[in-house]
């Protein structure tokens, strides 16, 4: 028994020492950071739902304002938080090389979420973005506008017709499940080449799937920060996954058999589906990529010369589905979110909703009715509005960056007596969220205010301190696609519906703690009545 307690007493004082070290760290060179709790770090505030995530990114971030960067820890793991926007600049474009990928996440290798262009590294990265680069140009995404508006065409119906259904005039409706329910169907149908009408068929399987995949409860938050803190061999001898089976099995069969039944059928049809196997063949071509793209808005971001390289390389299936299942992702839920907040905002600004209402009924008169892409490019109050809405509630609320061989930081603030330097392997991240909410950058910046970004007040929007896209080469490939589907659904919906708050609308703001993702407590909850 006492020999029990001495060994007990041996591992308790190893373990003690062991996390004195680990946590220590930040504290030698003078990086400033909150207190972390032995084995949770900085975690505690976020598992506990005290917190929301973006919550602690803004609390870490406004409380060492003299800080170039801070220090956070994710369990065991060590974080450099970026503050400094000469530091943003150096290391997403300048000292690219350095910090080249992603943090590790889902490493079995056949997993979708290891091998899509998110979580690829290296020179694997950089040969699937020039495969896939042409993909995304505006070209491309003409072509898929008509696609949209059929889509948002069901949607108006039904909307409609509920409110004939009803004796009041109008009804309230849960937004958030408005938009996702649009952009499964958008997705379907830009993607996979598939009629779906989720707003009808309720609970059609391209739709429980997406819901699925992408429902960051405590459970998935638990399980995606294990799988961040592990290494990565120990999470591909588990086999360890963040997809479903069910899940897998879906978007394989789904893809194969899509490409499968085009080829022997012979059909081509302007989607991602077919964009992939022109990329498989290697008949994708960077017609458009050099030139300066701005037409689907000012968030729009550009290809790098990383993106702009002919490759000659064989992808697999896997690697091919990986891309589409990635495209689902980011379309299902990073959209629909945005989506849903820019109806939020627009119910709670009825000027902006009244001016951009006025500028769709003008383009619509115009056009005699048509709207397609030409529409989108030629609505300046429409792109000054998204823009503003991707600001105000970014689609990433933050970048992350691994640093792939040793670089020197330099001091963390000016009180700081030698330099940081980030080991190789360690995380840094660049709190977009904290930083598009800094007055320093943008005035009184929990104000809804599209003219931040009219002709006359854009330029005075500091370079790398407004990046919803993300910067640098590894920016959002698919900048071109989400903005033109966001204003695509506001067109449509303003052309048709007059949206104000109602009794369940979350007023002022305030994000569910409960969900990684970025949603209101509450619901997203408006009211509809039909445009006069």
């Amino acid at each position: 028994m006492i020999i029990l307690l001495i060994w007990v007493a041996v591992l308790i004082a190893v373990l003690v020492l062991y996390l004195r070290q680990v946590y220590s760290r930040f504290s030698r060179y003078g990086v400033k950071h909150f207190k972390p709790v032995p084995l949770l770090g900085n975690m505690t505030g976020i598992l506990f739902r005290v917190n929301h995530f973006t919550d602690d990114i803004v609390n870490l971030y406004d409380s060492f304002p003299e800080g170039k960067f801070v220090g956070r820890f994710e369990f065991l793991n060590e974080l450099a938080m970026i503050r400094d926007i000469e530091l943003v600049k150096k290391i997403t474009v300048k000292d690219f090389e350095h910090f080249l990928d992603h943090r590790s996440i889902f490493s079995t290798s056949d997993s979708f979420f290891s091998r899509n262009l998110f979580s690829l590294k290296g020179q694997e990265w950089k040969d699937m973005r020039s495969t896939l680069s042409p993909a995304f140009t505006s070209s491309k995404m003409r072509l898929m506008v008509p696609f949209m508006v059929e889509v948002g065409d069901q949607m108006i119906s039904l909307l409609k017709k509920n409110i004939k259904d009803t004796k009041t005039g109008y009804i309230d409706v849960e937004c958030k499940d408005l938009t996702t329910r649009y952009t499964n169907d958008v997705i379907a149908s830009c993607a996979f080449g598939l009629k779906v009408d989720s707003h009808n068929e309720k609970d059609n399987e391209f739709y429980a799937i997406g819901k699925q995949s992408t429902s960051f409860n405590l459970r998935q938050m638990m399980k995606f920060f294990v799988l961040i803190s592990i290494p990565s061999k120990v999470s591909k001898f588990l086999k360890l996954d963040f997809l479903s089976k069910t899940a897998n099995t879906f978007f394989r069969k789904l893809v194969l058999d899509t490409m499968g039944d085009r080829e022997a059928r012979k059909i081509i049809r302007p989607d991602m589906i077919h964009l992939l196997m022109e990329a498989k063949k290697g008949k994708l071509t960077h017609e458009n990529i050099n030139s300066n793209d701005q037409a689907a808005g000012f968030a729009t971001v550009e290809e790098s010369s990383v993106g702009q390289k002919q490759i000659n390389r064989v992808w697999t299936d896997t690697d091919l589905i990986a891309q589409a299942f990635l495209f689902f992702l980011a379309g299902f839920e990073t959209v629909s979110a945005g989506m849903s907040f820019l109806l939020y905002e627009l119910a709670l600004n009825p000027d902006v909703q009244e001016r951009l209402g006025h500028e769709i009924k003008e383009t619509d008169a115009k056009n005699g009715g048509k709207f397609d892409f030409n529409s989108i490019q030629n609505m300046p109050y429409m792109d000054m509005v998204v823009s503003e809405l991707l600001r105000l509630w970014p689609p990433a609320v933050a970048l992350d960056r691994v640093c792939t061989k040793d670089y020197n930081l330099g001091k963390p603030n000016e009180k700081a007596d030698k330099d940081f330097i980030v080991r190789k392997g360690t995380g840094l991240s660049i709190p977009v969220y904290a930083i598009h909410r800094d007055p320093q950058f943008f005035p009184n910046p929990d104000k809804f205010d599209p003219e931040r970004f009219s002709d006359e007040n854009k330029h005075n929007i500091q370079t790398f301190a407004y990046m919803p896209f993300g910067v640098g080469p590894r920016n959002c490939i698919g900048s071109r696609f989400a903005l033109c589907e966001i204003k695509v659904m506001a067109y449509q919906i303003l052309q048709h519906m007059e949206l104000s708050p109602c009794e369940k609308t979350t007023i002022p703001a305030k994000l569910d703690k409960s969900t990684f993702n970025v949603l209101l407590e509450g619901g997203h909850w408006l009211r509809f009545r039909p445009r006069i």
